[in-house]
Protein backbone atom coordinates (compact mmCIF):
# COMPACT_ATOMS: atom_id res chain seq x y z
CA UNK A 1 0.00 0.00 0.00
CA UNK A 2 2.48 2.53 0.63
CA UNK A 3 4.50 2.10 -2.33
CA UNK A 4 1.80 2.08 -4.30
CA UNK A 5 0.69 5.23 -3.06
CA UNK A 6 4.28 6.84 -3.49
CA UNK A 7 3.41 7.76 -7.33
CA UNK A 8 0.07 6.51 -7.83
CA UNK A 9 -2.48 9.48 -7.01
CA UNK A 10 -0.14 11.96 -8.95
CA UNK A 11 -0.28 9.72 -11.68
CA UNK A 12 -4.58 9.64 -11.64
CA UNK A 13 -4.63 12.91 -11.42
CA UNK A 14 -2.35 13.54 -14.60
CA UNK A 15 -4.40 11.52 -16.05
CA UNK A 16 -7.45 13.13 -15.49
CA UNK A 17 -6.09 16.55 -16.18
CA UNK A 18 -4.20 15.24 -19.25
CA UNK A 19 -0.76 16.24 -17.93
CA UNK A 20 0.61 18.03 -15.02
CA UNK A 21 3.68 19.20 -13.07
CA UNK A 22 5.08 18.70 -9.84
CA UNK A 23 7.25 21.01 -7.20
CA UNK A 24 11.00 20.53 -6.55
CA UNK A 25 10.27 19.20 -3.49
CA UNK A 26 7.17 17.03 -4.66
CA UNK A 27 10.05 15.53 -6.81
CA UNK A 28 12.47 14.68 -4.23
CA UNK A 29 9.72 13.72 -1.82
CA UNK A 30 8.72 10.74 -4.20
CA UNK A 31 12.11 9.88 -4.88
CA UNK A 32 12.55 9.22 -0.85
CA UNK A 33 9.34 7.54 -1.27
CA UNK A 34 10.27 5.34 -3.89
CA UNK A 35 13.19 4.42 -2.13
CA UNK A 36 12.58 4.29 1.26
CA UNK A 37 9.29 2.04 0.77
CA UNK A 38 10.98 0.20 -2.23
CA UNK A 39 13.86 -0.80 -0.51
CA UNK A 40 12.16 -1.80 3.09
CA UNK A 41 10.21 -4.25 0.56
CA UNK A 42 13.83 -5.82 -0.68
CA UNK A 43 15.07 -6.35 3.00
CA UNK A 44 11.94 -7.82 3.80
CA UNK A 45 11.78 -10.48 0.98
CA UNK A 46 15.41 -11.17 1.70
CA UNK A 47 14.38 -12.02 5.58
CA UNK A 48 11.33 -13.61 4.24
CA UNK A 49 13.73 -16.15 2.10
CA UNK A 50 15.53 -16.14 5.69
CA UNK A 51 12.81 -17.37 7.45
CA UNK A 52 11.92 -20.03 4.24
CA UNK A 53 15.09 -21.47 4.94
CA UNK A 54 15.13 -21.69 8.67
CA UNK A 55 11.17 -23.23 8.20
CA UNK A 56 12.55 -25.87 5.71
CA UNK A 57 15.51 -27.07 6.52
CA UNK A 58 15.61 -26.54 10.55
CA UNK A 59 11.80 -26.88 11.11
CA UNK A 60 12.99 -28.30 14.58
CA UNK A 61 14.53 -25.07 15.89
CA UNK A 62 12.13 -22.96 13.86
CA UNK A 63 10.43 -21.23 16.81
CA UNK A 64 13.47 -20.96 18.98
CA UNK A 65 15.33 -19.10 16.22
CA UNK A 66 12.49 -17.29 14.95
CA UNK A 67 11.29 -15.88 18.16
CA UNK A 68 9.06 -12.77 18.69
CA UNK A 69 12.27 -10.79 19.49
CA UNK A 70 14.56 -11.96 16.67
CA UNK A 71 11.59 -11.25 14.00
CA UNK A 72 11.21 -7.66 15.53
CA UNK A 73 14.73 -6.81 15.69
CA UNK A 74 14.88 -8.03 11.61
CA UNK A 75 11.78 -5.74 11.06
CA UNK A 76 13.50 -3.04 13.09
CA UNK A 77 16.63 -3.48 10.50
CA UNK A 78 14.68 -3.54 7.45
CA UNK A 79 13.26 -0.27 7.79
CA UNK A 80 16.20 1.16 8.95
CA UNK A 81 18.09 -0.01 6.52
CA UNK A 82 15.66 1.49 3.62
CA UNK A 83 15.34 4.99 5.69
CA UNK A 84 19.66 5.24 5.39
CA UNK A 85 19.37 4.48 1.03
CA UNK A 86 16.75 6.89 1.30
CA UNK A 87 18.26 9.31 2.75
CA UNK A 88 21.30 8.97 1.22
CA UNK A 89 19.78 8.79 -2.34
CA UNK A 90 17.64 11.75 -1.97
CA UNK A 91 20.38 14.33 -0.75
CA UNK A 92 22.98 13.03 -3.38
CA UNK A 93 19.95 13.85 -5.50
CA UNK A 94 18.70 17.66 -3.88
CA UNK A 95 22.65 18.79 -4.36
CA UNK A 96 22.69 18.32 -8.10
CA UNK A 97 21.97 21.78 -9.64
CA UNK A 98 19.14 22.04 -12.44
CA UNK A 99 18.63 24.19 -14.78
CA UNK A 100 16.83 24.59 -18.00
CA UNK A 101 14.98 21.72 -19.61
CA UNK A 102 12.52 20.91 -16.59
CA UNK A 103 10.35 18.42 -18.37
CA UNK A 104 10.47 14.49 -17.19
CA UNK A 105 9.35 11.86 -19.56
CA UNK A 106 7.95 10.01 -16.46
CA UNK A 107 4.95 9.72 -14.86
CA UNK A 108 6.96 9.96 -11.91
CA UNK A 109 10.33 11.17 -10.59
CA UNK A 110 12.87 8.50 -10.19
CA UNK A 111 17.00 9.58 -10.72
CA UNK A 112 17.47 7.90 -14.04
CA UNK A 113 15.17 10.27 -14.98
CA UNK A 114 15.98 13.51 -13.16
CA UNK A 115 19.59 12.89 -12.99
CA UNK A 116 19.29 14.01 -16.46
CA UNK A 117 18.00 17.23 -15.82
CA UNK A 118 21.00 18.30 -14.11
CA UNK A 119 23.30 21.02 -15.68
CA UNK A 120 26.52 19.70 -14.36
CA UNK A 121 28.42 17.16 -14.10
CA UNK A 122 26.43 14.25 -12.96
CA UNK A 123 29.54 11.26 -13.13
CA UNK A 124 30.26 11.53 -9.61
CA UNK A 125 26.29 11.48 -8.78
CA UNK A 126 25.82 8.20 -10.77
CA UNK A 127 28.97 6.27 -9.78
CA UNK A 128 27.29 7.51 -5.76
CA UNK A 129 24.12 6.23 -6.97
CA UNK A 130 25.44 2.53 -8.22
CA UNK A 131 26.86 2.10 -5.38
CA UNK A 132 24.20 3.01 -3.27
CA UNK A 133 21.87 0.48 -4.92
CA UNK A 134 24.43 -2.06 -5.51
CA UNK A 135 24.91 -2.26 -1.87
CA UNK A 136 21.14 -2.83 -1.39
CA UNK A 137 20.35 -5.15 -4.28
CA UNK A 138 23.32 -7.24 -4.41
CA UNK A 139 23.55 -8.47 -0.74
CA UNK A 140 19.36 -9.30 -0.74
CA UNK A 141 19.48 -11.07 -3.59
CA UNK A 142 22.81 -13.08 -2.93
CA UNK A 143 21.33 -13.99 0.39
CA UNK A 144 17.45 -14.92 -1.23
CA UNK A 145 19.48 -16.86 -4.18
CA UNK A 146 21.83 -18.93 -1.49
CA UNK A 147 18.64 -19.23 0.80
CA UNK A 148 16.61 -20.53 -2.22
CA UNK A 149 19.84 -23.39 -3.09
CA UNK A 150 20.19 -24.66 0.14
CA UNK A 151 16.38 -25.12 0.47
CA UNK A 152 16.38 -26.57 -3.48
CA UNK A 153 19.27 -28.82 -2.35
CA UNK A 154 17.56 -30.02 0.73
CA UNK A 155 14.23 -31.17 -0.32
CA UNK A 156 16.03 -32.45 -3.70
CA UNK A 157 16.77 -36.04 -2.45
CA UNK A 158 13.53 -36.49 -1.01
CA UNK A 159 10.66 -34.40 -3.41
CA UNK A 160 7.65 -36.26 -2.14
CA UNK A 161 4.31 -34.84 -0.37
CA UNK A 162 6.56 -32.58 1.83
CA UNK A 163 8.58 -31.65 -0.68
CA UNK A 164 5.66 -30.57 -2.88
CA UNK A 165 4.26 -28.54 0.22
CA UNK A 166 7.83 -27.19 0.54
CA UNK A 167 7.73 -25.86 -2.27
CA UNK A 168 4.45 -24.36 -1.95
CA UNK A 169 5.11 -22.60 0.66
CA UNK A 170 7.44 -20.96 -1.55
CA UNK A 171 5.74 -20.10 -4.18
CA UNK A 172 4.28 -16.81 -3.40
CA UNK A 173 7.36 -15.49 -2.05
CA UNK A 174 8.84 -16.46 -5.41
CA UNK A 175 5.92 -15.03 -7.49
CA UNK A 176 6.58 -11.61 -5.43
CA UNK A 177 10.87 -11.91 -5.83
CA UNK A 178 10.21 -12.25 -9.22
CA UNK A 179 7.39 -9.48 -10.17
CA UNK A 180 9.61 -7.03 -8.02
CA UNK A 181 13.18 -7.96 -8.76
CA UNK A 182 12.68 -8.25 -12.46
CA UNK A 183 11.42 -4.50 -13.46
CA UNK A 184 14.31 -3.18 -11.39
CA UNK A 185 17.27 -4.80 -12.64
CA UNK A 186 15.94 -3.98 -16.09
CA UNK A 187 15.41 -0.22 -15.05
CA UNK A 188 18.23 0.49 -12.95
CA UNK A 189 21.25 -2.13 -14.66
CA UNK A 190 20.46 -1.62 -18.29
CA UNK A 191 22.73 0.45 -20.72
CA UNK A 192 20.68 1.38 -23.23
CA UNK A 193 17.89 3.86 -22.53
CA UNK A 194 14.45 3.76 -24.45
CA UNK A 195 11.39 6.05 -23.03
CA UNK A 196 8.74 4.01 -23.87
CA UNK A 197 10.01 0.81 -22.23
CA UNK A 198 11.34 2.56 -19.19
CA UNK A 199 7.76 4.36 -18.45
CA UNK A 200 6.09 0.76 -18.86
CA UNK A 201 8.99 -0.77 -16.25
CA UNK A 202 8.15 1.66 -14.16
CA UNK A 203 4.01 1.18 -14.24
CA UNK A 204 5.39 -2.39 -13.53
CA UNK A 205 7.13 -1.87 -10.10
CA UNK A 206 5.16 1.53 -8.98
CA UNK A 207 1.41 0.59 -9.66
CA UNK A 208 1.31 -3.59 -10.94
CA UNK A 209 3.30 -5.42 -8.54
CA UNK A 210 2.26 -3.29 -5.51
CA UNK A 211 -1.31 -3.87 -6.60
CA UNK A 212 -0.67 -7.78 -7.32
CA UNK A 213 1.07 -8.26 -3.93
CA UNK A 214 -2.19 -8.64 -1.95
CA UNK A 215 -3.61 -10.93 -3.70
CA UNK A 216 -0.61 -13.33 -4.47
CA UNK A 217 -0.10 -13.66 -0.50
CA UNK A 218 -3.68 -13.78 0.36
CA UNK A 219 -4.50 -16.97 -2.07
CA UNK A 220 -1.99 -18.77 -0.22
CA UNK A 221 -3.60 -18.23 3.15
CA UNK A 222 -5.05 -21.37 4.14
CA UNK A 223 -8.41 -19.41 5.99
CA UNK A 224 -9.00 -17.17 2.58
CA UNK A 225 -9.03 -20.57 0.63
CA UNK A 226 -11.70 -21.86 3.20
CA UNK A 227 -13.92 -18.85 3.08
CA UNK A 228 -13.75 -18.38 -0.96
CA UNK A 229 -15.10 -22.29 -1.06
CA UNK A 230 -17.72 -20.99 1.79
CA UNK A 231 -18.64 -18.17 -0.71
CA UNK A 232 -18.57 -20.47 -4.06
CA UNK A 233 -21.25 -22.78 -2.16
CA UNK A 234 -23.39 -19.92 -1.35
CA UNK A 235 -23.52 -18.34 -4.24
CA UNK A 236 -24.27 -21.64 -5.80
CA UNK A 237 -26.92 -22.32 -3.54
CA UNK A 238 -28.51 -18.94 -4.36
CA UNK A 239 -28.55 -19.67 -8.42
CA UNK A 240 -29.35 -22.83 -8.14
CA UNK A 241 -31.88 -23.36 -4.81
CA UNK A 242 -33.70 -26.55 -5.82
CA UNK A 243 -30.73 -28.36 -7.66
CA UNK A 244 -28.11 -30.81 -6.53
CA UNK A 245 -25.15 -30.18 -8.87
CA UNK A 246 -23.21 -33.68 -9.54
CA UNK A 247 -20.02 -32.33 -10.87
CA UNK A 248 -18.73 -32.80 -13.71
CA UNK A 249 -21.74 -33.78 -15.97
CA UNK A 250 -24.92 -34.69 -14.17
CA UNK A 251 -27.70 -31.58 -12.84
CA UNK A 252 -30.20 -33.20 -10.84
CA UNK A 253 -33.50 -30.59 -10.57
CA UNK A 254 -35.96 -30.91 -7.50
CA UNK A 255 -38.90 -29.58 -9.58
CA UNK A 256 -42.10 -29.43 -7.74
CA UNK A 257 -45.78 -30.49 -9.17
CA UNK A 258 -48.18 -27.82 -9.44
Amino acid sequence: MSLGSVATPKLATDLLNSGGTISFSGCMAQIFGLHFFGGAEMFLLTVMGYDRYVAICHPLRYTTIMNRQCCFSLVVFCWMGALIHSVFQTVVMSQLPYCGVNVLDNFFCDIPQVIKLSCSETYVAKILMVVSDGLVTLPCFLTLLLSYVIILATICGHFGKGGRKALSTCGSHLTVVGLFYGPIVFVYLKTSSSSQVDKMASMFYMVVTPAFNPLIYTLRNQEVKESMRKLKNKCRHLLFPQCKISFPYQLHCCIREP
